[in-house]
């Protein structure tokens, strides 16, 4: 079974479940009078944040960043992964499908001296901090992203080919985060209903909204800088382009007056002329001269 009882003190017991089975689950259900409903919930890849409360079982569905590089971006499973915290009595039972960074970082932490007292709530409070603190590290990656993109962009140091999938792949990361951490509000308010400190309750909402206005603010820049690529991208089209209608510009006159001599009429006066051939040269050479110097002239 993966069940495995990780910590217990004279305050509380600390079950800690990777990967749950049926027969797992249905253990739980049986040993401590969990709802199925509620446990299903914690292998329900695609399951939104939430907070449930069932008789004396308090139940904390978070979402964890996982910071990985998928080749897909459609759903919050594709940038997060869950975590399930069940609280009832003194014990804690907490419930995840794969290995969990804030699991394995507090399973340290909470061996220490310094938390040979602690309860199940601030067991539960440093996990959630470190699950907002997962969103923190994210958002200060993605910002330095942007920011080498933005150098990359301004500076033109390197080929812009890739710059607008590495934009639209920052955009999307940046909104699923955001939609997770919107949605997680539920959670973190529920918090005050614990046996906590008001200050270390406090210092969790801090940290929630602090991260949730990262991504806010990397949101904006994000499409800022999109809309900016692409303004830059039009504006090298446009000067492409004003090349172009500049030589045309030059061409035109001269194209004109070889097509009238390009006409096959039987009676055509300079065609008589000696030096009609060096004439004709002679003035598209004038024309194109002059075009230039006015060309010049307007700063085109």
């Amino acid at each position: 079974m993966a069940i495995e009882i990780f910590y217990k003190n004279d305050h509380c017991e600390w079950i800690d479940v990777e990967s749950p089975t049926e027969e797992d689950l249905d253990f739980l259900h049986n040993r401590y009078n969990i709802n199925f409903l509620l446990l299903e919930d914690t292998i329900d890849a695609n399951h939104l944040p939430k907070f449930e409360q069932d008789g004396d079982v308090n139940f904390f569905l978070m979402r964890e960043n996982t910071q990985l590089e998928r080749s897909n971006l459609n759903t919050i499973s594709d940038i997060s992964t869950k975590l399930g915290v069940f609280l009832m009595d003194n014990v804690i039972i907490t419930i995840h499908r794969l290995k969990n960074r804030s699991i394995y970082e507090f399973k340290k932490e909470v061996e220490l001296p310094i938390n040979t007292e602690i309860t199940r709530d601030n067991i539960a409070l440093n996990l959630a901090l470190k699950v907002m603190k997962s969103y923190d590290d994210e958002s200060k990656n993605l910002l330095e992203i942007m920011d080498q993109i933005e150098s990359e962009i301004f500076l033109k140091t390197t080929n812009h080919s890739n710059h607008i999938r590495r934009l639209y792949r920052l955009k999307r990361k940046s909104g699923l985060n955001t939609r997770i951490l919107n949605i997680s509000t539920v959670w973190v308010d529920k918090f005050k209903l614990l046996q906590l400190d008001d200050t270390a309750v406090t210092d969790l909402k801090d940290k929630h909204k602090d991260v949730i206005a990262d991504f806010e603010h990397l949101n904006t820049q994000v499409a800022s800088l999109i809309s900016m690529f692409l303004a830059m991208s039009d504006q090298k089209a446009n000067q492409v382009m004003k090349v172009l209608a500049i030589y045309s510009m030059y061409f035109f006159p001269i194209t004109f007056i070889a097509g009238i001599y390009g006409m096959n009429f039987d009676f055509m006066p300079e065609l008589s002329l000696k030096y009609g051939y060096y004439i004709t040269l002679g003035l598209m050479a004038v024309i194109t001269s002059i075009t230039f110097l006015y060309v010049r002239k307007k700063g085109w």
